[in-house]
């Protein structure tokens, strides 16, 4: 037995996962290089082997579950520990790029079809959640997707007429839902030209009460809004950006208003991505931590309310997944552009982001901020 597979076996085994073994969380592997290149590449070379077909797993989100919350980076000790550490930071070995446009580009205008097949009715690509506004359990995923708007709306106390700017609002589903529900007007901002496209059409019956904006955050444009919104795009800003990010929204944001960051989050800082996920799914992403929003609001913002729901993220992560799955035929297909090595791709993503978020190793939170703190205090609302 080579070294590289004494020690990944042994490392896998403190996990409790068996390589070849019976569980379903135990990896199988179909190439002896797998060792050696998980060993020498990290997180690129576990990400890519599996792509490529070199092993498998009956169910992935609890291989990288079980993974993450053994911490295996702490096991290790010597020199192996840094080239180990990529084990258990399996998603989120984080690098800095300054480009914002390529995660555009490459990841939401891959195809409409693919997300009308994986989000549902909504169109919402970010985390629902699973209750109700009188805290009874929510089944089914659409309405986890409608109840997360309300949950936005409510913390917001939206009132009829009010101006929203949605930044990063993607197919303009939290808008939609706004403006049908509470009577108000949104602008949203959006850099991908498929979403821009789809977006448009899709809310085009709701007429002048919504607003597309196809540009960057940062491209010039004029309005004082009465709130504003971010859902699920904070992760692609950059923590050299946060501070800029910040002011902007306070320049377009009225005195009196209140801004909702809903974003992904870190239980440590960096300024590093995870070397596969940067290179496949999500390039210049980086996900902040409570330290480095904390930092970019200060002397901007008075925090008002900080709610983590990221539990919820590992349901909707496997929601996706099963609807995705459920269209196999297409992505097995050869002359479909989604193949065969696509869907491995995409079921890598999705389910080592389920795991993650199950072993709390990354957080979902929405942050409440006002520019110059709120009379009379904040109600939390869930």
């Amino acid at each position: 037995m080579s070294k590289a597979k004494e020690i990944i076996i042994s490392l896998l085994e403190s996990a409790g996962i068996t390589v070849n073994g019976d569980e379903l969380y135990d990896i199988h592997v179909h190439n002896e290089g797998f060792y050696k290149r998980v060993l020498t590449e990290g997180s690129l070379g576990l990400g890519e082997s599996y792509v490529e077909g070199w092993w498998d797993v009956e169910f992935l989100d609890q291989f990288f579950h079980k993974i993450l919350v053994a911490h295996l980076d702490k096991k290790i000790k010597g020199n192996w520990k840094l080239l180990f550490f990529y084990l258990r930071s399996i998603l989120f070995n984080q690098q800095t790029r300054s480009r914002a446009d390529k995660v555009a580009s490459y990841h939401y205008d891959v195809g409409n079809d693919l997300y009308q097949s994986m989000l549902g009715s909504t169109m919402a690509y970010t985390c629902g959640y699973w209750r109700t506004a009188a805290g009874q359990t929510i089944i089914d995923p659409d309405l986890a997707q409608e109840a997360k708007f309300n949950l936005v709306c409510r913390k917001l106390k939206l009132k009829v007429d009010q101006e929203i700017l949605d930044i990063g609002g993607g197919w303009g589903s939290f808008a939609k839902y706004a403006v049908i529900n509470y009577g108000v007007k949104v602008t949203v901002i959006v850099n991908s030209q498929e979403q821009y496209i789809l977006g448009k059409q899709s809310c085009s019956y709701l007429g002048e009460s919504i607003k597309f904006l196809l540009q960057d955050y940062r491209d010039d444009f004029t309005g004082l809004f009465d709130h504003i919104i971010s859902l699920g795009m904070f992760e692609h800003v950059g923590y050299k950006n946060y501070s800029t990010y910040m002011k902007l929204v306070a320049t377009h944001l009225k005195d009196d208003g209140l801004f909702l960051l809903h974003t992904i989050g870190g239980n440590y800082s960096t300024k590093h991505i995870n070397s596969w996920l940067e290179k496949y799914i999500f390039p210049n992403s980086m996900l902040p931590s409570i330290k480095q929003i904390g930092a970019a609001i200060e002397n901007i913002f008075v925090m008002e309310d900080w709610h983590n729901f990221g539990p919820d993220y590992d349901k909707t992560l496997m929601w996706w997944f099963k609807n995705f799955e459920d269209r196999k035929e297409l992505w097995s297909h050869e002359s479909y552009k989604y193949d065969k090595k696509f869907y491995r791709m995409w079921t890598y993503y999705l389910l080592s982001c389920a795991g993650a978020f199950r072993a709390r190793d990354i957080q979902l939170w929405q942050i409440v901020l006002s520019k110059n703190g709120l009379r009379g205090g904040y109600r939390s609302i869930r």
